[in-house]
């Protein structure tokens, strides 16, 4: 009897990690080219400039982690003592094993916040629990390397959800007068 297909199921999830790795999806280049109007052969060479170019860092699919019941998104501003550097490397380390967060960043503001942190979690628990036994429990004196914390978690409704690509692509078209 045929198993029924799920999002979660390991064919499909080995799917979508192939879609993600660089240079395993290529474009549609007759698609771009019933957009654009373009010739095949200048479609390819642009993209193989962009791709050299590194502007162009590969290809892949766009998930929604509602429907794959990641429906918690959180931002968190974290201010670390960077003069801990064991400490701070454990840190980093324990980040870098952490599939839920998708995004550490250094930022500078007027506040004394200085890394931003992007994740995903089923629920706030979730959240919580994944702190408590990846990064307090593990890190000998956690509190001394992350001096303060906030944690916000963006929930629905969402005003406006868009793509890093199309904003980047709107702003260099304005930029060079194009729009």
């Amino acid at each position: 009897m045929a198993q029924k297909m799920r999002v979660d199921d390991e064919i499909r999830l080995n799917v979508l990690k192939s879609l993600l790795e660089k240079g395993c999806t290529q474009p549609n280049l007759r698609r771009i080219k019933s957009k654009t109007g373009y010739h095949l052969a200048t479609i390819k060479s642009s993209l193989d400039y962009l791709q050299k170019e590194k502007v162009l860092t590969g290809f892949g699919p766009k998930l929604s982690f509602w429907k794959m019941d990641y429906k918690l998104e959180c931002v968190e501003l974290m201010q670390l003592d960077f003069s801990k550097s064991d400490l701070v490397e454990k840190f980093l380390e324990a980040v870098k094993k952490d599939p839920h967060v998708y995004s550490l960043n250094s930022v500078m503001g007027s506040g004394n916040f200085n890394v931003i942190s992007m994740q995903f979690y089923e629920d706030v628990e979730s959240y919580h629990k994944n702190l408590q036994e990846n990064y307090i429990k593990k890190i000998p004196n956690y509190y001394d390397i992350v001096k303060d914390r906030q944690v916000f978690y963006l929930t629905e409704p969402t005003f406006k959800r868009g793509s890093r690509t199309d904003s980047i692509i709107e702003l260099l078209r304005k930029k060079s007068g194009l729009d």
